[in-house]
């Protein structure tokens, strides 16, 4: 049965209850799902709705999408707020935008994400906090932030830090890198580290999604979970990811990486980071830091915000999203253009005030 409130068709999420399940559907194709405030406040609405409703037992999001399920935050939007001396209302869609993904990781029912294609940035804030992440083949994620000099943000610096996979144990090494690096994470990459709790076919999403609302969540990865998906790379370069960069500041971090005997890991990553904005990488390091002892992440995305608001009107944010968004000639002018030159006192003296 479906709820009397069904969104219509055309609306950018599509909201639904089906047998005891709240279903979200990113529906924003032609922006590869980027949440706009619209999105986050149909999303964040629906939350609050089910949370105390005993008609609802799980939370099940996904996308229309076949290759996207969610590709960020719109910063595009933001970036011509903040061109426009529209400061207070891009203040308030990132307010907005964390309060949900902390409402997600503060979820007291089952909240499944059906990640089968891309999720980057936002994307991640709206399906890793949540109880169940289910991967599919074609997954790929990462936090691309440094490239559009902003920070990484949505609860993520925090919730990396946090999330175990086969090691068994949280890595604030494995966090900073994959922050800082912007680094891809396939299916394998997902699975291993802990950013996936399960594999499933692409072929069988669909079946997946119709078990999970007819017998619950449990009895559908039950029947469809994959547990082989080869070998990640994340694992082969682990030894060397936790030997860089678990040296806290971006200084140290980059004067392990310039020493690492592991060519194909320090030349991939150093590729990586050609087109990273300098203050976002000194300033995100410190974030990372911070976040290690968080106590929750309302905390987490406090100290993400305090540089993330200040980034907001600098020249590098306007910069990194023209190469990447506006213009996509992937050359931005960062200011300061070396590390060196940035101040991380400064960085580390606002996320300790």
């Amino acid at each position: 049965m479906s709820n009397h409130d069904h969104t219509k068709d055309d609306s950018l999420v599509k909201v639904s209850v089906e047998n005891t399940t709240g279903i979200l559907e990113l529906n924003r194709p032609r922006a590869l799902n980027s949440l706009n405030d619209e999105m986050i406040r149909i999303i964040f609405g629906a939350l609050e709705k089910w949370k105390d409703d005993d008609n609802i037992t799980q939370v099940f999001i996904s996308s229309t999408h076949e290759k996207a399920f969610c590709a960020g935050g719109d910063v595009r939007f933001a970036r011509e707020g903040m061109a426009s001396n529209k400061a207070s209302e891009i203040y308030t869609f990132f307010a907005d935008e964390y309060r949900m993904n902390a409402l997600i990781s503060e979820y007291p029912k089952p909240y499944i994400s059906l990640l089968d294609g891309i999720a980057m940035g936002g994307g991640l804030g709206v399906s890793a906090h949540g109880s169940h992440r289910i991967v599919t083949e074609k997954f790929l994620a990462a936090m691309p932030e440094m490239a559009i000099g902003y920070v990484t943000d949505v609860g993520i610096s925090w919730f990396f830090q946090r999330m175990v996979g086969a090691l068994g144990h949280p890595s604030p090494a494995l966090a900073a890198f994959l922050g800082l690096s912007g680094y891809r994470l396939d299916a394998a990459d997902a699975m291993w580290s802990g950013l996936g709790t399960h594999l499933i076919s692409s072929d069988n999403t669909e079946a997946f999604r119709n078990l999970l609302i007819s017998d619950g969540v449990d009895a559908a990865v039950a029947q469809y979970q994959l547990s082989d998906i080869g070998e990640s790379t994340l694992s082969q370069w682990y030894p060397a990811i936790e030997q860089c960069f678990s040296c806290g500041s971006w200084e140290k971090i980059f004067e392990a990486l310039k020493n690492s005997d592991n060519a194909e890991f320090r030349d991939h990553t150093m590729e990586l980071l050609e087109s990273a904005s300098p203050t976002s990488l000194v300033a995100t390091a410190e974030v990372f830091v911070a976040n290690e002892d968080a106590a929750d992440i309302h905390q987490g995305l406090a100290h993400e915000w305090t540089v993330g608001k200040e980034l907001l009107s600098s020249h590098d944010f306007m910069e990194g999203v023209r190469a990447v968004l506006v213009d996509k000639d992937r050359r931005p002018s960062f200011s300061p253009a070396s590390t060196a030159d940035v101040d991380v006192q400064y960085w580390r003296e606002k996320l300790h005030s």
